[in-house]
């Protein structure tokens, strides 16, 4: 397993940039804008090819995020989603997104730390029992 990122998401994108980037020298390694979510999500490392933070941007956040609500995720990839999910299944974790679509999972640790799950190297085939498995809980 590879540590990928950790979400949180800002209110101000500008200030967000300037106290990442401008002030803590991190670089950004890549940007992706999606219009029909309206968000934008932007990559921070402190050199490319390096963990994460990954800050999401959504356009029409009206008030700044209370605490504990700003911060979303970290991700991990995995060599194999399914055996990854049946293992921790079986060791007691919940399995609140299963990787129906072969490439995305959520847990959530004993404290509530949302993480996210990742296939590595792009999505396996759907399969049972993963892929008619519906979400549960909030992840």
């Amino acid at each position: 397993m590879k540590f990928l990122h950790t979400m949180i998401r800002v209110y101000d994108l500008e200030k967000a940039l300037t106290f990442f980037v401008k002030q803590l020298g991190l670089v950004e390694t890549r940007r992706q804008e999606v219009e029909a979510g309206r968000f934008t999500l932007i990559f921070l490392a402190t050199a490319k090819g390096e963990p994460e933070i990954e800050l999401t941007y959504n356009w029409d956040q009206k008030e700044p995020y209370t605490t504990g609500r700003f911060f979303g995720h970290m991700a991990f990839a995995v060599e194999n989603i399914y055996q990854k999910c049946a293992e921790l299944e079986a060791s007691g974790v919940e399995i609140l997104r299963p990787p129906r679509d072969g490439y995305m999972a959520f847990i959530k640790s004993p404290d509530g730390v949302s993480v996210e799950l990742l296939q590595k190297g792009g999505a396996l085939p759907p399969q049972e029992p993963w892929a008619s498995r519906e979400n549960c809980g909030s992840w």
